[in-house]
């Protein structure tokens, strides 16, 4: 049976517009990015569930955790926590008023929890959702470390031969100007450019890249950003992926604790940092308002795997719709896995090819111009 929420629960979702522009900055419940407060939530879930299993009422484990807290951040927030608790408002309600820490998700699942009477329960699946993201985040990083690592190298190297070595050749290549390869005249260019005017290259640089990540914070540019992720082949199956999770992970937990599925959609909507996605998200709690059920807007849905379009609409007629999205967040969860390791090992030999190209490049413009100087002489 649904939780219907009362006043004091329903308190933490009134301000949605707060809470939308943070977890679009932030994305701190997924794990796409990494936002402030992520390891201090794990840690104050982990402790105050812990509490609460022994037998402490929640106002004296703030209190004991706050006596335990020395990072001043945390410090600050659990102070607001035991002021907001004691002055009679809910549990959720205090969290509610630190979206820097607790997401939406994160109370509503709460606020649940609180009517229910399952408190530990479910900050348990919390603190197990955090690490799961977690997890993948260093997953993503150690598959993105070695490629960045390589394009910085190779990046670094060309600058390095553009500036130090380039020069040296220069007035030695100026008798054969005539006959140099058009990749040696470019690159003597592009080095004069570089050692010349190194300071105005800087910052049209800088400014050029500050300019561009600026206009990618715009609506037109995060609208952008969103379609290529959405469209572009090979990477868009990774985010499709990325987000069903993200949605499918908090959508069970949310069903399987009673909250009623037109909230929980409403929460996962600020979840999902991208707007095609998101519009979804609304297609579908439209549908569910409208009383067409969940299964319709998957279905819907052109990027939507058929698999997880099955999955639902089998889910929904079956009353198991909790379980269902437990079972396919699984099944991503692992593909998502594999996936990102197929693609790490497939990008290396393809970066190492480019470089070597680039190193090529290089080396026969320095080269075939020293053979016909030789020949010359």
């Amino acid at each position: 049976m649904a939780i219907e929420f009362g006043s004091a629960q329903s308190a933490p979702l009134q301000d949605k517009s707060q809470r939308s522009l943070w977890s679009r900055m932030n994305s701190d419940i997924g794990f796409m990015s990494r936002g402030p407060g992520v390891n201090e939530r794990m840690m104050f879930t982990e402790r105050i569930e812990l509490l609460l299993e022994t037998g402490v009422s929640l106002p004296e484990a703030l209190k004991v955790m706050r006596a335990q807290t020395e990072e001043q951040k945390l410090a600050i927030i659990i102070d607001s926590l035991i002021k907001t608790v004691d002055d009679g408002k809910s549990f959720s309600v205090a969290l509610a008023r630190h979206p820097e820490m607790f997401p939406q998700t994160y109370v509503t699942l709460v606020a649940a929890a609180e009517e229910g009477s399952f408190l530990p329960q479910v900050l348990q699946q919390l603190r197990e959702m955090d690490e799961r993201n977690a997890a993948m985040r260093s997953v993503i990083i150690s598959a993105l470390s070695y490629p960045a690592f390589l394009v910085l190298f190779s990046f670094s190297v060309v600058i390095f031969v553009l500036v130090v070595i380039f020069p040296k050749f220069t007035d030695l290549f100026k008798s054969i100007h005539d006959q140099l390869p058009i990749t040696t005249i470019v690159l003597m260019y592009l080095s004069d450019v570089l050692r010349d005017h190194w300071l105005l290259v800087l910052v049209v640089s800088g400014g050029g890249l500050t300019g561009l990540v600026f206009w990618l914070r715009t609506p037109q540019g995060v609208q952008l950003l969103d379609q290529l992720k959405m469209r572009t082949p090979i990477i868009k199956d990774v985010f499709i992926q990325t987000y069903l999770i993200q949605t499918l992970s908090v959508l069970g937990m949310s069903l399987a604790n009673g909250v009623p599925i037109s909230i929980a959609l409403t929460a996962t909507q600020d979840i999902v940092r991208n707007s095609r996605f998101s519009r979804f998200l609304k297609e579908v709690l439209d549908n569910v308002e409208q009383g067409k059920g969940i299964a319709l807007g998957f279905e819907q849905a052109d990027f939507i795997p058929p698999m997880v379009r099955q999955m639902i609409s089998t889910g929904e007629h079956t009353g198991n719709l909790a379980k269902v999205m437990k079972r396919v967040c699984d099944f991503y969860t692992r593909e998502l896995h594999k996936r990102i390791a197929t693609f790490a090992k497939a990008i290396e030999p393809v970066m190492l090819i480019v470089m070597g190209v680039v190193v090529g490049v290089i080396v026969s413009a320095l080269i075939l111009p020293i053979f016909k100087l030789s020949r010359v002489h």
